[in-house]
């Protein structure tokens, strides 16, 4: 139960998916009720999916461009303490790539399940990175079976929260959603930088 929490908390936090309830606001403002359903549930299968390709694949991939596990924890730490900093500022629609010019594309598409939400508004670089981590450093596979079903968790938690984000827009109002947003960001900085610090000594310890 500890390692389930811990895992969706890690990957909740990184992901934020209060940050994208503005977005799916004004994405989905002109949908219906069912079509706003439809779309906040396959963003959270998109998601899903992404996430447990890259627990899987991503080692291989690694390993095809010879990449070490600590250089992607560094790389990734980098990435998910800029988006920490991202909440902290509230510029985390740009640097997760959702600019204006994509939003206004994607207004303009059925289908924005898959892009701009699930990728790279969800699913970005350091979700991913973060998860190549977690297989290395869980290999038994309860522990594996675990990290699976919080990343289920996650998923789902993500199409409740995307499927009541005209309330939750209504409720805690812009304010509210940054000040959630913001708390966050500590968070994710916290666990981007333990994973830099903890790749800097096997580095060194190497040595």
């Amino acid at each position: 139960m500890e390692l389930f929490i811990y895992i969706f908390a890690a990957v909740f936090s990184v992901l934020n998916p209060l940050g994208a309830v503005p977005v799916f606001v004004g994405l989905t403002q002109h949908d219906s009720k069912t079509e706003r359903s439809r779309t906040s549930l396959w963003t959270a299968i998109n998601v899903f999916i992404i996430l447990i390709i890259s627990f899987f694949v991503g080692e291989y991939v690694l390993k095809f461009f010879g990449i070490s596990i600590d250089a992607l924890r560094i790389a990734g730490g980098l990435v998910i303490v800029s988006s920490g900093f991202a909440l902290l500022s509230g510029n985390f629609g740009k640097k997760r790539g959702v600019n204006k010019k994509v939003a206004n594309d994607a207004q303009k598409r059925s289908d924005i399940a898959l892009t701009p939400l699930a990728i790279p508004m969800l699913a970005g670089p350091g979700s991913i990175s973060l998860l190549i981590a977690f297989y290395q450093d869980y290999p038994d596979f309860m522990d594996k079976a675990i990290v699976c079903g919080a990343i289920l968790a996650v998923a789902v938690a993500i199409f409740i929260i995307l499927r009541s984000a005209h309330y939750l827009s209504r409720i805690l109002g812009a304010s509210g959603i940054v000040a959630i947003s913001r708390i966050i960001g500590f968070i994710v900085i916290a666990i981007g930088v333990q994973y830099i610090s903890v790749s800097v000594v096997n580095i060194f310890k190497t040595i």
